[in-house]
């Protein structure tokens, strides 16, 4: 049982509080589709699908069981095999990486920049016969600099994948994210912005062929119950599962200007302290705060004092896949990826959910300052 907390400690997450304020729309829901039994791919999966696609400005949506899935999916229905290479960054979750591994392709990693996404400018220096693909990560809901990898990936030949696992509803340019690839890849997990109530992930495209197809390899390869035209697994997005996203889907745009808002008050607060470093917000981009990562000298003295006094921080990601236990077969050494690397042991994130009240910001604030004496 989780330990209750305590009336001064402020969580990093909090899907309690969320839920307790519609658990009665979500009951309702889930009790319509046990009413109707139709538990897979039943209506609720079409209706998410269309107004997703529509939220994301492109004609398709296919639902799948986890962001994992999606980025899978998508590398194979491109035509990623054995033996390509994906160009992509090592800060990011280890799926970003996994996805392309487990289709017996090989990860190429480019360092990033200051906004912690890929550095536009270090790709082509790593593209070579084999690179079939470039995988740029809107990372913590910031979008990446899409143009600059457009204009390259189209001079090369190379598809673009979107992972935008962390940034539903992130613009570039005014153009959503997800919009800008062949494909674009979101999840659904419990902490993301849009989060199911378990696993979940979704696809985006403008193009009807790979539309149909992918529809076909999240069904284990049927085009009818009883014609498998490819070999494929099962990875149907929970008819119960899109229900409740449909709920959550009312309220997304309200909760996203929370967390910007969210993240305003702590650039505010927090300015002026020489010792950590905020994220900016660029004019041509809407980031969507999935985290609010600051780097900050003494970082891991500061996560204690802040856990000491019941607040809680997390870290995404301590350790770069390259240089993790299963990184480290892809022949990188510590020192390749510098920016990526110091971030690693700067990087904190703190508590950004939209539920959070206004003295539990000023609360995280003041501890901050008062860890850096100014207070």
């Amino acid at each position: 049982m989780q330990k209750q907390l305590g009336i001064n400690q402020i969580p990093f997450v909090n899907l309690k509080s969320q839920h307790a304020s519609l658990k009665s729309e979500l009951l309702a829901e889930i009790g319509e589709v046990i009413d109707e039994g139709n538990f897979i791919l039943g209506e609720q999966v079409a209706e998410f699908e269309r107004q997703f696609a529509q939220l994301c400005g492109v004609r398709y949506a296919i639902g799948v069981n986890s962001g994992t899935d999606a980025l899978i999916f998508a590398l194979k229905v491109i035509g990623i095999r054995s033996g390509d290479e994906v160009i992509t960054v090592p800060n990011s979750f280890v799926a970003s990486a996994s996805c392309i591994r487990v289709l017996g392709a090989r990860p190429v990693f480019v360092d990033v920049g200051d906004d912690y996404n890929i550095d536009p400018s270090q790709i082509s220096s790593v593209i070579t016969p084999k690179t079939k693909a470039i995988l740029p990560v809107h990372l913590t809901g910031r979008p990446c600099d899409m143009e600059p990898i457009l204009t390259l990936a189209q001079e090369k030949g190379i598809a673009v994948v979107e992972d935008a696992a962390q940034a539903v509803l992130a613009e570039y340019q005014g153009q959503p994210v997800g919009s800008f690839g062949t494909v674009g890849c979101f999840s659904l997990h419990p902490l993301k912005n849009l989060n199911a109530c378990g696993d979940g992930g979704v696809l985006v495209t403008d193009n009807p062929e790979l539309h149909d197809k992918l529809k076909i390899m999240r069904n284990i390869g049927l085009r009818s119950r009883d014609d498998c035209v490819l070999w494929s697994h099962n990875s149907r997005l929970d008819t119960l599962q899109a229900a409740i996203l449909l709920v959550k889907l009312r309220y997304l745009q309200e909760w996203t200007q929370r967390r910007r808002e969210n993240a305003r008050y702590y650039q505010t607060q927090l300015a002026g302290i020489p010792q950590i470093q905020m994220p900016s917000e660029r004019d041509r981009e809407k980031c969507v705060y999935h985290t609010f990562v600051i780097q900050a000298k003494r970082r891991d003295e500061l996560r204690q004092f802040l856990s000491d006094r019941g607040i809680g921080t997390a870290i995404h990601y301590p350790v770069p896949i390259h240089l993790s236990t299963a990184g480290k077969e892809l022949g990188y050494a510590e020192g390749s990826f510098p920016v990526a690397e110091m971030q690693s042991h700067q990087i904190l994130s703190l508590p950004i959910y939209p539920e959070l009240t206004v003295a539990q910001l000023e609360g995280v604030c003041h501890n901050i300052k008062l860890f850096y004496q100014y207070v």
